[in-house]
């Protein structure tokens, strides 16, 4: 089920939510320029051995919102080192 994106010209395979990343979660974070923290590293890692496909700016979206919700309820900051 491959298409042809005519205005870029490179093949998008169908159901996947990376594209021409086939083998990992996370790697589109560091194309992009952002940094890749413990937590983004440990979710993907998780994410992938437990068989789930998830982009990274979702994965991203999921480990920000689990660092808020710590931070909200503990009232302490999370170390830059473990989540950005």
């Amino acid at each position: 089920m491959n298409n042809l994106n005519e205005s870029t010209g490179s093949a998008v395979t169908g159901g996947s939510a990376l594209g021409n990343n086939p083998g990992g979660l996370g790697a589109s974070n560091a194309a992009a320029g952002q940094h890749n923290d413990y937590g983004d590293k440990a979710f993907d890692a998780v994410a992938k051995k437990s068989g789930h496909n998830v982009n990274a700016s979702t994965s991203e979206k999921i480990t920000d919102g689990a660092r808020g919700l710590f931070e909200k309820a503990t009232g302490k900051k999370v170390d830059s080192k473990y989540s950005n």
